[in-house]
């Protein structure tokens, strides 16, 4: 099993609490930082932006993701150059889609033949990532995000398609193919398998890298002491 640090997929840290967020930039091993909106309000983040000029300050050389608001897309296109003037390390997040299941495709194009780097997310078909890719493709520097964790809630395994996703992408050096919403700590090993270039991980799940290669024998009988530990403490009688 390969060490973290020996890894060719790139780990991007996924959240939107700062001390969190602050607490992996500070891990060589974190190279860049995705959030969303659900993820912005869950931190109780109130001003949207304030939030984003507050980490990208905090975060000056790392890439980092913020997502435009809107459901309509001359706004979001709006929106989409007001994120981009941020920074020089941020990427704006495109959904695939509206709410209304319009495809995001003409403004996409757009935005990547102006020069804008973008995140484009929410994708969970082949066909979803064949079309972005046939608009970016030789344009600004994009993120393609295949949500595989949620793929996979669906009962189905991603993994092939994530190595489909690969190959449609290797002809277009602009372009990274990232593996969102991992479920387990497994999946980074599963996107390094594959060729992915970036999966993106929740603290919840950084928090667990420090048991990659742990002996197994080791990690038996610990979970056997929390057991009976537990057990005790609670003064359970049979």
């Amino acid at each position: 099993m390969k060490k973290i640090d020996d890894l060719t997929v790139k780990i991007y840290a996924d959240g939107a609490d700062k001390v969190g967020m602050l607490e992996m930039y500070a891990r060589p091993y974190i190279k860049g930082f995705t959030t969303n909106p659900t993820l912005i309000r869950k931190a109780g983040i109130e001003d949207y932006s304030a939030f984003a000029k507050d980490i990208l300050q905090a975060i000056p050389d790392r890439p980092i993701s913020f997502e435009v608001l809107s459901d309509e897309f001359s706004e979001m296109e709006r929106q989409a150059r007001k994120i981009t003037s941020w920074g020089g390390q941020v990427y704006v997040k495109i959904p695939i889609t509206n709410t209304r299941c319009e495809p995001c495709y003409d403004l996409i194009k757009r935005l990547s033949n102006d020069g804008i780097k973008l995140n484009v997310t929410a994708l969970m078909t082949m066909e979803q990532v064949r079309d972005v890719a046939e608009k970016v493709c030789g344009g600004a520097s994009c993120y393609i995000s295949v949500f595989a964790g949620r793929i996979a809630d669906t009962g189905r395994d991603p993994l092939p398609i994530m190595a489909a996703a690969v190959e449609v992408l290797r002809p277009c050096r602009n372009l990274e193919l990232i593996w969102a919403s991992p479920r387990e700590v497994f999946n980074i090993f599963q996107a390094e398998a594959v060729g992915c270039h970036i999966i993106t991980v929740t603290n919840d799940l950084l928090g667990k890298l420090e048991l990659v290669g742990k002996n197994l024998s080791d990690y038996s009988l610990e979970t056997v002491k929390m057991f009976y530990n537990d057990g005790k403490r609670a003064g359970y009688t049979i």
